[in-house]
């Protein structure tokens, strides 16, 4: 689809890269081009996706370890990079969610949930933005959303809540940063099933048809995400400046995808929370 050097001497940054929708979005750099930074929390699993994703394209991938809700770490990765040469794109792509009833949220777990969605992103962007700014070197930020930020989502709340401030985030550097050289864009994908996404938002007992009610009858597959990214990060987006692109099969025209849950008894949640605490 795409020609083979379209990001090429583009250096692109993935937060939580390891695994997942990042992984993917990743490997599709590195096919077209691109010199990849994956960073994350879990040094083993970068180093292996770091490996893999070598020998499977040839292409420089380097892992680093960092947890983007300590804004001091973030700060010495960016250090890390630019001692080599300015990164081009950011891809805040970190993230963590997880169901439950909103009453019953302590304060540590909604924090769980903001501290790497929003506040690492912020961090990332911020400490990027920074550096592109004072060096006059022309950058994209990439944000990986959410459809909540559209529709809401019931038993998401600090997720949704967290998505939709790094839209409002990514409209407005647009207009401040836009002078500058940076464009800021954003993906609001839909179901794009993954083994650690799947794990938190679908537990047993959930509708098990969901995929077929989308007006596709189908979930996405990660390499129709990592194409639109590609684009978007890609000199041929370079008009594209504040706007969020949906890739959702038209799922959130239907239902925001927590109807079903507002079906479950007491009893269901009850278990829902002991399967967690025991994870």
């Amino acid at each position: 689809m795409f020609q083979t050097g379209l990001l090429k001497k583009k250096r692109i940054l993935v937060t939580g890269g390891g695994s997942g929708l990042g992984a993917a979005m990743g490997r599709r750099f590195l096919e077209l081009g691109a010199e990849l930074i994956i960073c994350g929390r879990k040094v083993d699993r970068l180093e292996a996706t770091a490996s893999e994703m070598h020998k499977a394209t040839g292409g420089k991938v380097t892992a680093i370890s960092c947890d983007v809700r300590d804004g001091a770490a973030v700060e010495a990765l960016m250090d890390a990079i630019w001692r080599d040469a300015p990164l081009d794109v950011l891809v805040n792509n970190a993230a963590a969610t997880f169901i439950a009833q909103t009453e019953d949220l302590s304060f540590r777990a909604a924090d769980a949930i903001l501290a790497p969605t929003l506040h690492g992103a912020m961090y990332c962007t911020i400490a990027a933005g920074r550096r592109w700014i004072e060096g006059g070197h022309h950058a994209i930020v990439l944000s990986i959303l959410s459809t909540s930020t559209i529709t809401g989502r019931a038993f998401t709340v600090p997720s949704a809540m967290a998505k939709s401030a790094l839209l409002a985030m990514t409209k407005s550097l647009a207009v401040e940063w836009g002078p500058k050289g940076i464009r800021t864009v954003a993906i609001a994908p839909g179901p794009f099933p993954t083994p650690g996404a799947s794990g938190q938002l679908r537990p047993e007992g959930r509708d098990e048809n969901w995929a077929s009610r989308n007006p596709l009858g189908r979930t996405g597959a990660h390499d129709e995400l990592a194409d639109l990214a590609s684009f978007l990060v890609s000199d041929r987006a370079g008009y594209i400046n504040g706007e969020m692109v949906v890739v959702d099969g038209g799922a959130h025209l239907r239902s925001s995808g927590a109807e079903d849950l507002l079906q479950w008894s007491d009893a269901q949640w009850e278990k829902h929370r002991a399967s967690r605490a025991r994870a």
